[in-house]
């Protein structure tokens, strides 16, 4: 899993609000900003949360770390 400062630290490396990885992801909006007010790994569904971990990774996220103790996240530029 993922935790809330690598899903914020990868929003805003790709520059995308709340809205734009709600619809990349499929994840309502509302739940995304839930899953950003907490800490660590966000509690809740397993499915939304590696909807949300695709829709980052497709757009050249990585997650690197472990996300409790060293969380990371790369951006992997394409072109």
């Amino acid at each position: 899993m993922i935790s809330v400062r690598q899903i914020k630290a990868g929003r805003s490396m790709l520059n995308w609000s709340a809205a734009d990885l709600a619809k990349a992801s499929g994840v309502g909006p509302a739940t995304i900003r839930r899953y950003e007010m907490q800490a660590g790994i966000p509690t809740g569904n397993t499915s939304t949360m590696l909807s949300i971990q695709s829709a980052m990774e497709n757009a050249g996220i990585q997650f690197t770390g472990d996300p409790l103790v060293n969380p990371g996240v790369t951006l992997n530029l394409k072109g």
